[in-house]
């Protein structure tokens, strides 16, 4: 019951709006956190894309110089309407930047699997796609001059400036998977009868599949340090054999009965795959979520070590780490990159391991290598550090990692993301928490709890999640008290009276016990606050002390245990001994004892604002300055109370528990 009524006042908080508990055990997990493992895109970041720069080896646009994009394809599409497509060639064979960009905004408009639909009321032109880098690409082809209209199984309609139609057949689509990491498609022009194979994809396959060049590599890294986000756009013309050809040799691996995506993906890769022209690099912008810096900072004071898992290369992700603050500003960042040998691999561990304060950055090529020859030792440091970013990773490497935190560390871990890749990560770890973002409904569905923007974390773990902890402890420890304090007096009674199987307290007594007397008084402690909200969140350190799990322990059972043994004897003991000529009375003189008994200690446990603030600020200034707390904590206690004596009392009481610990 009080599980559910944490979950209410999670779900009607309206500083977090729309916030839903998919689960009503374990709210208390929240306010134990020590792990954070979050995904990039549309957690950390909105996953609202913008493309913004387009390269092509020797030319250059940004967002300032689109219209000169605008003026070239217009002039490209007016030349090849007046000559034909011979006209893309000048001089020595070469072609000019406007046919240039003529063939990369058309493959660009071609190789996607976003579906334009047309509002009826207003004739707009909406797109639908599973991914936004798909539908901010053709958004932009749009915005110079090329729109998709139309797009079903076998064809795709595109309308030019002047309003024209260009017709394409759809003769094969390969879709885009995270193992691949690659799209591509082959398109017939119905005017012209040209087959066309358009593929687009991450910079790290597409440089192995491209014509050799000598700009690729170094300005898909330039884009990726100013934080966007990389596509490598190449194209193969089929001839009508060629084509015929491949379409025989995929046919069979279609049919074949062992292997089949194996056999498929090997006769593209020999058929299609091989010296592509390569057209240019587009690189799209996906903006910071809101709040995103003072969350990060706000948890990283709190002690959590933070991981961000991403699909994103080492350069994007190391920019978005530092634009979000994850990486603090003292903070060393070190790479690991590329590792495949056994000697390297070593190399690199000792160097991370005389390194304190830094930021380990790893790919996923290097991540699966140490995951599969050195896991214990890697982990060993990694857990240290209090940031880790890991790039290229794979849905099953995000949920890998998870596990081996766990396993390893034995400490509570939340994973947070927003797309399906991340359900398998969060369906790992202790707590999962998905937001429900442009990717769809799946993480949010799978996740423990959902929330609409990563910010929202810091109330749900440096306030719900105290609470929740705080008060499932007293809870529990109040629900043991009450069944053995009167198991105590029984046992006494039975004791001093040879043990005769007589029950104390009979009928509606032992039902009104754990009911009407006790139940309300004991189950107010799901309201009762250790700290006001103001002051978890100016010391998100207070967050440290719930980690260690000192409300709820087998020091604090076997207190509660004492308390209960010795209140019960007394209760028995002293009621006999005092009410001796009077002893017909004696049951309700004992349970009278006993109800106010309970009482007293629920109300001496309840949390005033003179017991809470003062002693937290105690246990703040303990963590951070132990030498100089005792001044702070008379500064801010007079503030608060007048009464001198009061606060020196309770600064004897901080440094006791200091020297206690």
């Amino acid at each position: 019951m009080g599980k559910s009524v944490y979950a209410y006042q999670i779900m009607n908080d309206k500083e977090i709006p729309n916030t839903i508990v998919r689960t009503s055990t374990i709210p208390e997990e929240l306010g134990r956190i020590e792990y954070l493992l979050s995904d990039k895109t549309g957690t950390l970041t909105k996953n609202d894309m913008e493309l913004k720069k387009l390269h092509m080896g020797t030319m250059a646009y940004n967002i300032e110089s689109m219209d000169e994009i605008t003026s070239q394809l217009a002039a490209a599409f007016g030349k090849a309407k007046a000559s034909g497509p011979s006209a893309t060639m000048t001089g020595k064979g070469r072609r000019d930047m406007s046919s240039r960009i003529r063939d990369i905004v058309l493959a660009l408009a071609l190789c996607h699997n976003v579906t334009p639909v047309i509002d009826a009321d207003s004739d707009e032109i909406a797109y639908q796609a599973s991914s936004p880098d798909e539908i901010a690409i053709v958004r932009w082809t749009e915005q110079v001059g090329l729109t998709l209209v139309f797009r079903d199984m076998n064809e795709i309609h595109l309308r030019t400036a002047d309003g024209e139609i260009l017709e394409y057949s759809i003769l094969q689509t390969f879709p885009f998977t995270s193992e691949s990491k690659r799209m591509g498609i082959i398109v017939k022009d119905k005017t012209t009868g040209e087959i066309m194979f358009y593929q687009k994809g991450a910079d790290v396959v597409m440089s192995k599949i491209v014509q050799y060049n000598d700009w690729l590599d170094e300005e898909c890294d330039n884009m990726a340090r100013e934080g966007l986000r990389t596509l490598v756009i190449a194209r193969r013309r089929l001839s009508e054999d060629a084509y015929n050809e491949f379409q025989q040799r995929f046919n069979e691996a279609k049919v074949s009965i062992t292997d089949r995506k194996a056999q498929e993906q090997s006769v593209v890769v020999s058929f299609l795959e091989q010296d592509l022209e390569l057209l240019g690099v587009t690189g799209v912008e996906d903006k910071l979520q809101d709040e995103v810096k003072n969350t990060l900072e706000l948890l990283r004071n709190a002690g959590l070590k933070i991981w961000m898992l991403t699909g994103d290369k080492i350069e994007t992700a190391t920019c978005i780490a530092v634009s979000s603050k994850l990486v603090s500003r003292n903070q060393n960042i070190h790479q690991i990159s590329q590792v495949t040998s056994t000697h390297e691999a070593l190399e690199q561990l000792e160097v991370l391991q005389s390194k304190k304060d830094t930021c380990l950055v790893i790919d996923g090529t290097s991540l699966q290598f140490y995951m599969e020859t050195f896991k214990n030792e890697f982990i060993e440091i990694a857990v240290r550090l209090p940031v880790v970013v890991a790039c290229r990773c794979s849905p099953t490497q995000k949920a890998d990692i998870t596990k081996l935190i766990i396993d390893f560390t034995g400490k509570r871990v939340c994973c947070i993301g927003d797309g399906g890749n991340d359900v398998s990560m969060i369906q790992a770890a202790h707590v999962g928490v998905g937001i429900v973002g442009k990717e769809g409904k799946q993480a949010s569905l799978a996740a423990d709890f959902s929330i609409t923007q990563f910010s929202y974390l810091t109330k749900l773990l440096l306030w719900h999640g105290r609470n929740s902890y705080k008060r499932s402890a007293k809870l529990s420890q109040f629900v043991i008290h009450r069944g053995l304090i009167i198991s105590v007096i029984q046992a006494v009674f039975s004791a001093l009276f040879f043990f005769a199987p007589i029950a104390l307290y009979q009928g509606l007594l032992i039902v009104g016990y754990s009911t009407v007397y006790t139940m309300a008084p004991v189950f107010s402690l799901v309201l009762d606050r250790d700290v006001k909200e103001e002051t978890a969140f100016k010391f998100p350190e207070l967050y440290k002390e719930l980690t260690k799990g000192r409300s709820l322990s087998l020091k604090t059972f076997f207190q509660w245990l004492m308390i209960s043994v010795y209140q019960g004897g007394a209760i028995m003991i002293m009621s006999i001994l005092l009410f001796e000529d009077e002893f017909v009375n004696i049951v309700a003189i004992s349970f009278t004892a006993l109800i106010f008994n309970e009482l007293l200690m629920v109300a001496l446990e309840i949390n005033t604002w003179y017991n809470s603030d003062i002693k937290y600020y105690i246990s703040y200034f303990m963590y951070t300055n132990k030498k100089n707390y005792y001044l702070h904590v008379k500064a801010l206690s007079y503030d608060r109370i007048r009464n001198r004596n009061i606060c020196h009392i309770y600064c004897f009481y901080g440094i006791l528990t200091d020297l206690f610990w």
